[in-house]
Formats: structure tokens, sequence, C-alpha cells
């Protein structure tokens, strides 16, 4: 696959895996600072519309990017009772020079039950003149694992293990372990990314937290949101590995990586996402708090 391929798969992905979510009231640990997957409360989140403006931070070794462009419009609502909505799109310029330039504009939408027992996607890719490119499907925990029934790119059905966690589940978690003092979380995560069919082996690690009078060496739409100047935030880094690929070498390099300031109530800023031949920064560039309906009693 293409960089530029897999920087246009790869994004929606990464917006939906730090999806503002609900920080954990309880979580067990295991021993020493590694945090493995385990059952997590939901607490009371931040739903809202964000703008995040994409530019290429810097090109590695022989890669052949010499700019990136684009804008991501993303949104997160839902509650505990109702679940958790993501709709989101972007559309991207990547240039590789010599005139070769690649034009993608991607859409998503998922929706994941509160307890993390169901989830639902849809995903669409266009690039350039091509025909877009579908993947559909849903997954439903069950007592011996995680039930996957794809409608697109093709009707199959297959199970995965019962640690595998969805992608709100797991930035739940995250908030968790940060808000515990962790600083590393290991979790598989399943997301319906690609062809439907990946699954990530995740590696977390957390940083010191941030208080919220101390305002971002570069100022955003979040400096000046009344939601988030007084929110502690984290500085993270979620590093993703197939989990189905083999390393002769004995270390796995990561498929991609991606860093962000979080917020305790889910709001993610600061975006860096390193797809190891180059790396896009995204600035986010306008934040809409959204109104969420009480649960009934």
């Amino acid at each position: 696959m293409r960089r530029s391929q897999l920087y246009v798969r790869s994004s929606a992905v990464t917006m939906r895996k730090i999806a503002p979510l609900l920080a954990a009231a309880v979580l067990t640990f295991t021993a020493g600072d590694t945090v493995r997957a385990a059952p997590a409360a939901s607490v009371p989140f931040l739903a809202h519309q964000a703008v995040y403006d994409l530019s290429l931070r810097k090109a590695r070794g022989n890669a052949a990017v010499n700019s990136a462009r684009g804008r991501i419009l993303y949104s997160f609502s839902g509650s505990s009772c109702d679940g958790y909505t993501t709709d989101f799109r972007q559309v991207s310029e990547l240039d590789s020079g010599e005139s070769r330039t690649t034009m993608s504009d991607l859409r998503s939408t998922s929706w994941e039950e509160a307890d993390g027992k169901s989830y639902r996607f849809k995903v669409e890719t266009r690039m350039n003149d091509n025909a877009p490119a579908a993947v559909d499907g849903m997954a439903e925990r069950t007592a011996h694992g995680i039930t996957v029934k794809l409608k697109q790119p093709q009707q199959k059905t297959f199970n995965l293990g019962e640690e595998t966690v969805f992608p709100t589940e797991q930035v739940k978690r995250i908030i968790a372990a940060a808000k515990a003092g962790k600083t590393i979380l290991e979790l598989v995560v399943y997301d319906g990314s690609d062809d439907g069919e990946k699954v990530y082996n995740t590696l977390t690690v957390i940083g010191q937290p941030i208080p919220g009078d101390r305002k971002p060496a570069q100022p955003d739409a979040s400096s000046d949101s009344d939601a988030l100047k007084s929110m502690t935030r984290w500085p993270v880094t979620v590093s993703y590995y197939d989990r189905a690929a083999k390393s002769d070498a004995g270390e796995q390099t990561p498929v991609y990586a991606m860093s962000f300031e979080l917020y305790e109530n889910g709001v993610s800023r600061a975006l860096v996402l390193d797809y190891n031949d180059f790396v896009i920064a995204g600035a986010m560039g306008k934040i809409d708090v959204k109104d969420t309906k009480p649960c009934k009693p």
C-alpha cells in the first residue's frame, strides 16, 4: 500500500480512537505501571464538534512527500444511555512532487454502546477520481468474545478474543489510567479499519498531567474554550501494531503512532500522526460544545 493510501485510511481510524470519551471511575490495574484490559465504568463527557487543520510536519529519509494539507470535521455526541456516535469527514491533499498529487475525501460514522458490548461502523473513502471504497459492519460482544459481521467490502463473519476493546472503550481506559497516575497502557483494539478485519495491539505512553491553568505553548481554539480552560490534560502517545504481522527481528515496528493532548473530559488537541515516512500535524481550528440530552430516569 502506498503511504498516501495508508495516511487516508488511517486518519479516520485515528480520530475514532481519540473520540471524547468517558473517564473510568474504577479500574482494576495489574501490578507496576502497566495497565491491561479491565472493565471500566463511564462518567460524563463533553459532546462537541471540532475542526482540525492538517499540515505536513516533517518527512523522513527518502519519503516522496513534499507537502500535505487538509481539514477534518469531527463530531461526537451521545450519552451513557443512548451510546456514543462519531461523525467524521476529512478532505486532504498529499503532494508527492513532480505534479503527483493525491486528493482524498473520507467519511466515517460509528456508534458504540456505552458498556462496550456493541459497535457499528461505516467508512467511505474516495481517492482522486476513483470509485469510493466502503467498509460497513458491526461487532457484538458475547460471553465468549466478539463476533464481527461485515456487509462491505464483502459479507463475512469472524470472531475476536474477549480481550479486544472498541475505540470508545480504549480512550475511556486511557483517561482512567492517566487519572490513576499510570504511564503505560496495553490494549487490543478493533475499530473496523482497513478492510474491516484489522486488529491492533496498542501501546499507550502517558505523560505527566498538565493543569488547566497552564496555557498551551501553541494556542489554538481550545485555549479560549470555557469548557476546557479548567480541565487537566495529559500528553499521550499511542502506537498501533498489526496484530497479524510477524517480525523476524523480534521488535515490531508500529504501523503508525499518534500523539495528542487529551483533556479529562475527552477532548483532544495538538494532533501528531506519525506514518513512519512522514508526520502530519493537526491543529484545532474551531470547537463548538453541543448539548447532550439527559438520560431518562
